[in-house]
């Protein structure tokens, strides 16, 4: 009988590897056959803001302005689409298939500070963009300072005010 060292990590390997395989065939489909089928995707999605605005740029290459709907319903903004196959190619002349085809839905809790009602939407390039503008009181206000001294009138009021309260 012969002596094997053992080596803990070698089980670890092992277990990376198969979950590298796992992950690996996740998002291909079970044949090639189907890997032509339409399959959700959800296009990503930049979200910023600034002093003025929140914006939202969400990637949807090939998808035609007319296949998108935007609506705000409450504090929700929900974008959906379709970006369709282009059925011009026969599917048998196709090696590969990796662009993702069919419907999408996004949806985002849009914050407080945003006028849900005053929104710019615009797209270009395949970047849809949505820019909701900022409630009055939620921007920053600059308050300056007043140059001089303060009068003798002022003090006294602000003395009556201050012995009232």
């Amino acid at each position: 009988m012969a002596i094997v060292r053992w080596d803990p990590f070698r089980e670890v390997v092992s277990l990376q590897s198969r979950l590298n395989s796992l992950f690996q065939d996740y998002g291909r489909g079970p044949t090639d056959g189907e890997a032509l089928s339409a399959a959700s995707f959800a296009p990503p999605v930049d979200i910023y803001e600034d002093d003025q605005k929140l914006v939202l740029k969400v990637e949807v290459p090939g998808v035609k302005q007319n296949d998108l709907d935007i609506q705000v319903e409450g504090r929700t903004l929900t974008v959906r689409g379709e970006r369709k196959f282009d059925s011009e190619e026969k599917q048998e002349n196709f090696h590969r298939v990796e662009h993702r085809y069919g419907t999408f839905a996004r949806s985002f809790t849009l914050p407080n500070s945003v006028d849900a009602e005053n929104v710019k939407a615009t797209y270009d390039a395949g970047v849809l963009q949505l820019e909701f503008l900022k409630k009055a009181e939620a921007k920053p206000r600059q308050i300056k300072i007043g140059v001089g001294s303060v009068t003798t009138d002022q003090k006294q009021k602000q003395v009556e005010g201050s012995k009232v309260a």
